[in-house]
């Protein structure tokens, strides 16, 4: 494995998650749409899926909004590199702006200057777990604002743990039709502060159709909310609640929630 393999892959892995959803998340907006009675969501849905097919066709982003880089590593503890493997994610990120191409969302938060090609200070946000094996794990998240910007956190009591279904509801009634419903929606319990929102983000990575009792009951009680997509109305809310769990201190307990559009855009490779 060399260090151009890693900066091509990561500019393959970015296009194939602007132009392409995985077959969990059509899957899933497809359910969705068999379901529907509202007319109105209806034909949403329907856009979606035609812009979904469109944007594969074409190879083309699949929304204006490229989001900003977000990469996710998994090393395995027996894999030795002999190249900055750092630098070659962002240069890759560079590449990928520039070839598929991605709009330049990387700002100074501050200054608001934009370099125009998605990279400095901490971006992209780079991710790395050490695993067993000798393989190196890649995967790629773009994850766009207007969904981030309706996500939330919350340092709760160990005496609330009852009311964490009511606080994820609650973010998701606040987001309204912002973050482009119908919506996935992460979930981060425990950890530490900035560790249970990087669960909730890491929660989004997993198979979307594929929820357990609890997540199942969160989801009911979004959907009972009756926002639908786009925010007209409709059955559908979210598509997903995903849970991801840490451990944490024993006097707190930390809960996060990313919400992501339905364009749950990601894409990953093993490389060695």
């Amino acid at each position: 494995m060399e260090y151009d393999d890693v900066k091509s892959t990561i500019v393959e892995l970015f296009r194939k998650a602007e132009t392409e959803l995985g077959e969990d998340v059509i899957k899933a907006i497809k359910k969705a749409y068999e379901i529907e009675e509202n007319e109105i969501a209806k034909n949403q849905l329907k856009t979606i899926l035609d812009n979904i097919d469109a944007a594969k066709k074409l190879k083309v982003p699949i929304c204006q909004d490229t989001g900003l880089p977000i990469v996710f590593v998994e090393l395995g503890r027996e894999l030795c590199l002999d190249f900055d493997l750092k630098k070659a994610i962002i240069e890759g990120v560079k590449l990928a702006t520039k070839e598929i191409p991605l709009r330049p969302n990387a700002v100074d938060p501050l200054t608001r200057e934009n370099p125009g090609n998605n990279v400095g200070l901490h971006v992209p946000q780079i991710n790395i777990d050490f695993v067993e094996g000798d393989k190196l794990k890649l995967t790629v998240m773009p994850k766009g604002a207007g969904s981030e910007n309706t996500s939330a956190l919350k340092m709760m009591l160990p005496s609330q743990v009852n009311e964490i279904p009511k606080f994820v509801v609650e973010v998701v009634k606040n987001a309204f039709g912002k973050p482009c419903p119908p919506i996935f929606v992460g979930v981060g319990i425990g950890s530490t502060f900035d560790g249970s929102a990087k669960l909730a983000k890491k929660a989004l990575l997993r198979d979307v159709t594929v929820m357990d009792e609890y997540e199942l009951r969160m989801l009911e009680a979004i959907n009972d909310l009756g926002i639908g997509p786009m925010g007209l109305g409709g059955k559908t809310t979210a598509l997903a609640v995903l849970v991801e769990k840490g451990y944490c201190h024993t006097a707190s307990l930390p809960v996060a929630v990313n919400i992501q559009c339905w364009a749950n855009r990601r894409a990953s490779k093993v490389l060695g």
